[in-house]
């Protein structure tokens, strides 16, 4: 039988890509218990100064804090009638990271990092759509076709930073979505930071 040899560094990036993942899932999963248990479902918490201002806690009045709400779509709530549908691309996803962070990690920690923090952001809110939070619906809850929810299980991700732009509230969001939107930054930033050495040296040629 061969013997496998692995790439230089390939031990190395691939715990990166691990520690990455699994420090960011932890912070994702258990800010988002923390928040979920002192607030409760969305309305269910009332603010103290005044019990009709949002149901938000303020960590800076009027600009940041926390709000509890649940998205059964993907970012932003688009897409919040395909939940299932939305699971299974996160999957799809997911293994097509794996066999790629085997495959090629070792060429690049960056891209490694990155993908740690892809992967971290796409396996905490896949764990709030298949419904393993337990939450439940409480009294009162309607689809948006008014058919009552009360008492079935929640299928959708558990959503608490809560942030003003000016007037405007942004759509609460959670660590997995800042994930998620960071690494695209980052990538994006690193594909034109690679790309402008080569466009520099066909210029001098």
């Amino acid at each position: 039988m061969p013997k496998v040899v692995l790439p230089a560094g390939w031990c190395r990036a691939v715990c990166i890509f691990v520690a990455i993942t699994c420090v960011g899932l932890a912070a994702d999963l258990l800010t988002k218990h923390w928040v979920f248990q002192a607030l409760g479902m969305p309305g269910e918490y009332k603010a103290a100064t005044n019990p009709e201002l949002h149901h938000v806690y303020w960590i800076w009045q009027g600009v940041a804090g926390f709000q509890t709400s649940v998205n059964t779509g993907g970012l932003f709530g688009l897409g919040a009638k395909h939940t299932k549908a939305i699971a299974a691309l996160s999957l799809i996803f997911l293994a097509g990271i794996i066999g790629y962070v085997l495959l090629w990690a070792w060429r690049s920690l960056f891209l490694t990092a990155t993908l740690g923090m892809i992967t971290a952001g796409i396996c905490g809110n896949l764990y709030d759509r298949l419904g393993w939070h337990g939450l439940i619906y409480p009294e009162g809850w309607e689809n948006q076709e008014g058919q009552s929810l009360t008492g079935q299980h929640v299928y959708a991700v558990r959503d608490w930073i809560h942030c003003m732009i000016g007037t405007f509230p942004w759509p609460n969001f959670n660590i997995a979505d800042s994930l998620l939107v960071c690494s695209v930054i980052l990538l994006l930033l690193h594909e034109l930071w690679s790309a402008k050495p080569v466009a520099e040296s066909k210029t001098h040629t």
